[in-house]
């Protein structure tokens, strides 16, 4: 598993990894008669403002504050609409009204393609669940998953799988996740509930921690202890993925922040039994430069 420290060109570094793969994609794509689409699911205002009350219950740390996680997360829906050759269709979804409508300058900036920018005004979960259970034959896409805490369910991630259609890039919330797993594994109702959702099983918490037994002068006792870090908690979730996707890249980048911790992985998985192989091997040249 990589690693990559934000700082200097870190930011424009990444960008251009996303750039690569969108323009690999649709250069791949436009060969076949498929319809095929962009998709950013958390979108934002297209220039994204992070603010600390956004994730007050999942992700409140003041690592956000970095400038390069903003810029990273601001810039992947303009990058898709600079790809050359271009999409057939944009898809950027929002739940927030007044950031979708802030989406619709994405259309005055990008006039050439304002017809095929789609702004979506719903909890990217439900239309993406929606937007799965289409048929998928004819179509194809790649969706863009960077929430800014632990929004993702599994079962949205189950049904981009189970479309045999879409690739996914996934940010996901490394240090969002380490935050809720307490050194004594004493994690309240409401946390495990977003653990269970997040990686779609219970079995995390026998992966994560162990009871250990010790002697003293009073006899012998048991304690639950967390055995996890950033790194291993992002190799479970690869595991995951590995268990409904067909190709999952083995190199997921690791990003860390200024102070050496680690924020998210970004992940790549394939859902199409055909085209795995070669997006897995794109997908995987490009993480490792």
């Amino acid at each position: 598993m990589a690693k990559q420290v934000f700082g200097g060109n870190w930011t424009e570094d990444k960008l251009n990894r996303v750039r690569k793969y969108l323009g690999a994609y649709a250069t791949i794509m436009n060969k076949y008669n498929f319809h095929y689409a962009y998709i950013d699911a958390f979108a934002g205002t297209g220039y994204r403002e992070i603010k600390e009350i956004e994730y007050k219950d999942t992700l409140l740390f003041p690592e956000f504050s970095d400038l390069a996680v903003q810029k990273f997360l601001d810039g992947s829906a303009r990058i898709a609409l600079q790809v050359k050759p271009r999409f057939n269709k944009y898809i950027f979804i929002e739940k927030n009204e007044s950031k979708a409508s802030e989406l619709n300058q994405l259309k005055i900036d990008f006039p050439q393609l304002a017809d095929d920018i789609v702004i979506v005004n719903e909890e990217a979960n439900e239309f993406l669940k929606n937007i799965c259970l289409k048929d998928w034959t004819r179509h194809r896409a790649v969706l863009f998953l960077d929430p800014f805490g632990m929004d993702v369910k599994w079962n949205t991630v189950e049904l981009i799988a189970q479309t045999k259609a879409i690739d996914l890039w996934y940010l996901f919330p490394i240090m969002g996740v380490n935050r809720l797993l307490k050194k004594d594994g004493n994690i309240e109702e409401g946390n495990q509930t977003k653990l269970n959702e997040i990686f779609g099983t219970t079995d995390w918490y026998d992966t994560f921690y162990q009871v250990r037994g010790e002697q003293n002068l009073f006899g012998f006792y048991s304690f639950t202890e967390k055995t996890v870090d950033g790194k291993s908690i992002g190799q479970y979730f690869i595991d995951r993925l590995k268990t409904i996707f067909e190709g999952v890249a083995e190199n997921p980048l690791l990003l860390y922040n200024s102070c050496n911790s680690p924020l998210f992985l970004l992940c790549f998985a394939a859902a199409n039994k055909k085209g795995a192989k070669t997006a897995i091997k794109i997908a995987q040249d490009i993480l490792r430069k």
